[in-house]
């Protein structure tokens, strides 16, 4: 599973384009969510989704790969961590059949982190997918309800489509 978030140029056209880019490998895409930016607060808002994505052959490198090509070509700069970006797409999950994927690579650390706490992932996710799971965490659904419902009123879904 994979996440998108744009709070720069056309938020909307920087997560079509990697809906499109992704092609043939796409499964399933979420609602598009508004969102207060996280971590650095003092920025504009980003438009949220997922998407469910496979491909025989990919693995979660080859899945790295394909999102930081992605980044690129929507011409994402990255000058500060958790700062503004045109397009970020973060590898959240990774299963090979019906195990999930583990990594604690400094470049690839699955599940993504913080993934278990962030409105921003989760809502979306379960639009899709209602049964998701955290790998190690559980239940996405019961990790929504444990958030603190400031954070849940901060995603807000619009009538976007991608």
């Amino acid at each position: 599973m994979l996440s998108l978030g744009s709070n720069l140029g056309d938020r909307l056209a920087n997560l079509r384009l990697a809906v499109r880019g992704l092609g043939d490998a796409v499964r399933a895409v979420s609602p598009v969510y508004e969102t207060a930016a996280w971590g650095v607060t003092e920025q504009p808002d980003f438009l949220n989704a997922v998407l469910v994505a496979a491909a025989d052959g990919v693995d979660e490198w080859g899945w790295l790969a394909r999102a930081q090509e992605l980044e690129q070509e929507a011409g994402r700069v990255r000058t500060q961590h958790w700062g503004p970006r045109t397009l970020d797409v973060d590898v959240v999950t990774v299963e090979v059949g019906e195990q999930a994927v583990r990594s604690d690579h400094p470049d690839l650390r699955l599940p993504h982190p913080g993934t278990h706490r962030r409105a921003t992932v989760l809502v979306p996710w379960l639009a899709i997918a209602p049964g998701a799971e955290v790998p190690g965490h559980g239940r996405a659904l019961d990790l929504l309800a444990g958030l603190d419902p400031a954070e849940l009123a901060g995603v807000r879904w619009t009538r976007a489509a991608l």
